[in-house]
């Protein structure tokens, strides 16, 4: 076991690759960055160290390879480098981890084999979450490094709440069911959220919205999930920036059969030309408050669609619930967009949810209570912080592991 108390978290996206160097003896964070656009001509690292300004570096990185070599070396520039001996091991976000990784789990070959065999269940992210373990291997292969799945927090949904109501044997051939995702950040917000409350988690039941460019709604009782709205993939659930969500599944054929469109194509319309973008040209919801707010209607709509589906999950996971204590907006748009969260809950009122205008208008990037303090239900707004949570499983992994 190292002796060292820093843990490395790699996020590689399809053509971006994240990363957060973090100690875990007081959560400061002495390097951080992004490689965006890996692959094109105009790719770029930004590298932060906690002393001193952003450093950038555009070389043109080919490929993940590249990318992490360059923030090695920006890391080794800084008395950060790989080899440090202060480095615990490295955290690596993966996407989907199926029905065997529901825990955080240190990489072997055979890890390795069984994330490439669910690459078919998410095309867009193992694949990118594989490359960035295989660099990281090659150049520490002494170093613990651990997987942490999106999908290992949903893994306590009730069966009857995990299946599609389809034939069972087709389902379980194909591993059809219902995975969920942003979990790291769902299990790191929920748990923050009973600390708001001053209470344990195992005491609270609670609705987390996830509002980012991808958006996920979980239901938390007691700190462990019971439903989420994403299913096999990231696709299904709330709507988003890119993304439809829930859809007839009718409406593929239709498009297939009627439209003529190949099912690829259907994939990229409702992955990557729907949401909020497919209703009003931006995902933006900055933009799109602003349109709206200067009358445009295709704005408007996108926003009312927008909120019209995150009252339809909260309304269907209070029910779920039987009780909840807190309802969390985390990510972009839910810590950043006031009027988001205010139309959200708006009408809710006979549930015990409201939102009071002046604590809810205040910006701040700290956790914080924005409903008025004799509602039944706090309404809050809690920061999510996935690096942090990858980080704190993995250095516990390493740490259990070595004992």
């Amino acid at each position: 076991m190292s002796a060292g108390t820093r843990v490395l978290v790699l996020n590689a996206g399809s053509s971006s690759l994240k990363y957060q160097l973090i100690d875990m003896l007081d959560g400061s964070r002495p390097a951080a960055g992004l490689v965006e656009r890996i692959g094109e001509s105009g790719s770029r690292l930004v590298h932060t160290p906690r002393a001193g300004a952003p450093r950038e570096t555009g070389q043109g990185f080919a490929d993940h390879a590249a990318a992490l070599e360059a923030v090695a070396a920006e890391l080794a520039a800084d008395g950060l480098g790989l080899d440090s001996p202060e480095l615990a091991a490295i955290g690596h976000r993966v996407v989907h981890g199926g029905r065997r990784f529901t825990a955080p789990t240190l990489i072997t070959d055979e890890v390795l084999a069984e994330v490439r065999r669910l690459v078919p269940v998410a095309p867009l992210h193992n694949p990118a979450n594989i490359t960035g373990i295989e660099v990281a291997r090659r150049l520490r292969p002494d170093l613990p490094q651990v997987a942490v799945f999106d999908t290992a927090f949903h893994a306590t949904l009730p069966e009857y709440a995990a299946r599609y109501a389809i034939d069972r044997s087709v389902a379980d051939e194909h591993r059809v069911r219902r995975y969920g995702f942003h979990g790291t950040s769902h299990q790191y917000v929920s748990r923050a959220a009973a600390a708001l409350l001053d209470k344990e988690p195992a005491e609270v039941n609670v609705i987390v919205l996830h509002l980012g460019n991808g958006a996920s709604a979980s239901a938390v009782a007691g700190g462990v999930c019971v439903e989420t709205s994403m299913g096999l993939t990231p696709l299904e659930g709330l709507v988003m920036g890119t993304r439809s969500g829930d859809v007839d599944p009718g409406a593929v054929f239709h498009l297939h059969r009627v439209g003529g469109l190949t099912i690829d194509e259907i994939d990229t319309l409702l992955n990557r030309r729907s949401g909020l973008l497919g209703l009003c040209g931006d995902n933006d919801m900055r933009e799109i408050l602003r349109r709206r707010d200067e009358g445009d209607a295709d704005a408007a709509l996108a926003f009312d669609a927008y909120v019209h589906r995150l009252r339809k999950y909260l309304g269907a996971y209070y029910a779920v619930l039987g009780r909840v204590d807190a309802v969390v907006f985390t990510a972009g748009v839910g810590e950043n967009a006031a009027p988001v969260r205010e139309a959200a809950c708006a009408g809710l009122e006979e549930l015990g949810i409201v939102v009071d205008a002046d604590l809810n208008s205040v910006r701040s990037g700290e956790p914080r209570i924005v409903s008025p303090a004799f509602a039944r239900v706090a309404v809050a707004v809690v920061p999510t912080d996935e690096e942090l949570e990858i980080a704190q499983q993995a250095f516990a992994l390493v740490h259990t592991s070595g004992d």
